[in-house]
């Protein structure tokens, strides 16, 4: 008996050593990726004299000559921060495709979108979507961890060790230094045979979930290795401190299905311990096959490429040049405001004149029949600087697809006509199109994930609250199979005011209206919510019988306890 148990101890220890050794591996090989996300999140915050070393290292550049100024202007950060703000413009709701025309079908379509804007209101998608799309300019790549949590959801009942809720999903955007794939050449996630998830956690977290105590140790969260004082006292290797005392790394590698493993496999490790080791715990593939937890965003997609590209990427040397232009710029300028002075050796006493200058009122003492100082005439700042200045202006504008119509006034002053500028705004908007598609296939696969999760952990009758107000009884059967789509009015880029608009003219011209010329409650209710009023939307959803159930002319059904799934 002893002797199997060392056994199974000595197997495990191996097991954890070779998933330790397959992450070390990975990281060799996307090392490069990892320095250039690192000089993005450098030069976003500013810390823009820096560049990456013979080593591969983030190292900080010596100005060639000590009074060389090195200040920076930073227009990385606001050509972000303008598209960011662009991006959070969309917000794609969830809605289901009915597989058929049939009252089942649509009945279980209309459900299936109440339950999906349910659970998107309670793990507040849009912060998700906020914190992703900052990951993914900055870096390229993000990625949405959709998982179901037996902590999340209503409390149903109470036990020895406390409270007891029946489960929800929940949604955790991921950094892209968090996931380590298979093949980096592959785009797709679900080709990869396998990806690894990497994350450091302090050791008391992982007493809580796992029952296993670790010594811990200082781990740099952003290459996830034991952190170096004398290797970050040469380089700087991110913007901010990221060292986490007391702290160990959890290695969690998915696996996919295979004809050996129909099931797949997840393997979790921290130190040389082995936490779990088990199939795939969620039928999140299509068909009821379980598949990774993961859904990936992009910034700019890149052919043959595991990870996408940043804008960031394309204005670093934009910025290095504006950077010198407006350095040197300033420099001549000191140069004609603060004078250059010409001294005949011998003439003065340099020491004294280095310390004060030519002061105004100042006497000056000087060698009888010596030449006496002068200031030597620079001229004005040459025009090449200004020029140089506006065109690298103009670049960032270009490369970063955020440059407002406003800024070049040769657009007001060859379109004069309402509609010409309307096609300039959408030819603005346009240079997004590419990012605006990644989030909203990024939405779409989130609503996918989040809905085979309530068909796999919802056995019996489930209670949960609608985002309406109204309450919602289901099993899994009730939720359909049909595809997850956005919503039309969801796929407009509008402002709050052009949706204003659009919705006075639908409801002017009379397309809302039904054959006894009147709006009903249900269409009144998406107006609102669609103009903000979500609130005001659910009132008068709830007074015209077109609540949250009403909408998919649902039956309640009777609110027993659900079953509990065990999130293996």
């Amino acid at each position: 008996m002893i002797n199997t148990q060392q056994t199974n101890r000595d197997a495990e220890r191996d097991l954890a050593r070779e998933v330790s050794a397959d992450l070390a591996a990975r990281q060799e090989e996307r090392r490069p990726l990892e320095r250039g996300w690192q000089l993005n999140m450098n030069f976003l915050s500013g810390n823009q004299y820096c560049d990456v070393n013979a080593l591969g290292e983030i190292e900080e550049d010596a100005p060639p000559f000590f009074w060389q100024t090195r200040r920076v202007f930073n227009y990385i950060a606001p050509a972000v921060d303008m598209r960011c703000a662009k991006l959070a413009r969309i917000r794609p709701r969830l809605a289901v495709r009915p597989l058929s025309d049939g009252e089942d079908d649509v009945r279980a379509a209309n459900l299936s979108s109440e339950v999906l804007s349910a659970v998107a209101e309670s793990c507040d998608l849009d912060d998700c979507l906020t914190r992703g799309t900052v990951w993914s300019e900055t870096c390229g790549t993000a990625f949405y961890k959709v998982v179901w949590d037996n902590s999340a959801g209503s409390r149903i009942a109470e036990d020895d060790e406390g409270a007891v809720y029946d489960g929800g999903a929940r949604i955790t955007p991921l950094s892209p230094f968090e996931i380590y794939p298979a093949c980096l050449s592959e785009s797709s996630i679900e080709a990869q045979p396998s990806i690894i998830h990497a994350r450091a956690v302090s050791v008391e977290d992982i007493r809580l979930a796992y029952g296993v105590e670790l010594a811990g140790r200082d781990i740099d969260e952003f290459s996830l290795s034991p952190y170096s004082a004398a290797a970050h006292s040469v380089t700087r290797t991110s913007p901010v401190k990221a060292v986490r005392h007391g702290y160990e790394i959890v290695i969690e590698r998915y696996e996919r299905p295979t004809a050996d493993r129909p099931e797949g496999r997840l393997i979790i490790v921290a130190g040389e311990e082995v936490l779990f080791d088990g199939p795939l715990p969620y039928k999140n593939g299509p068909d009821g096959t379980r598949g990774y937890p993961f859904v990936r965003q992009t910034c700019l997609p890149l052919a043959g490429g595991f990870f996408g590209g940043s804008i960031v990427d394309r204005l670093i040397p934009v910025q290095r040049a504006y950077n010198a232009v407006k350095n040197r710029k300033h420099e001549f300028l000191n140069r004609i405001s603060m004078g250059t002075i010409a001294v005949e050796d011998g003439s003065v006493d340099t020491d004294e004149l280095a310390e004060d200058g030519l002061a105004p009122g100042r006497i000056l003492v000087y060698r009888q029949g010596g030449t006496p100082p002068a200031m030597l005439t620079l001229g004005s700042v040459p025009a090449e600087f200004s020029e140089e200045e506006d065109r690298l202006s103009d670049e960032f504008a270009r490369i970063s697809g955020v440059g407002e119509i406003a800024q070049n006034g040769n657009s007001f002053n060859t379109v004069t006509s309402a509609t010409g500028l309307q096609l300039l705004i959408e030819q603005d908007e346009m240079r997004l199109s590419v990012s605006y598609e990644q989030i909203k296939s990024a939405v779409r696969a989130i609503g996918r994930h989040i809905l085979r999760l309530y068909r796999q952990f919802t056995p019996a009758v489930r209670v949960m609250r609608g985002s309406g107000g109204g309450m919602l009884a289901f099993s899994a059967g009730d939720l359909s199979f049909g595809d997850v789509i956005l919503e039309a009015d969801s796929e407009l880029n509008l402002s709050p005011a052009q949706r204003r608009t659009v919705v006075y003219e639908l409801v002017s011209g009379g397309l809302l209206s039904g054959d006894d010329g009147k709006i009903s409650a249900r269409v009144k209710s998406k107006l609102l919510s669609f103009l903000g009023f979500n609130a005001l939307a659910a009132e008068v959803g709830g007074e015209g019988g077109q609540g949250a159930q009403g909408a998919g002319k649902n039956e309640p059904k009777s609110a027993e306890g659900p079953a509990l799934s065990s999130n293996q």
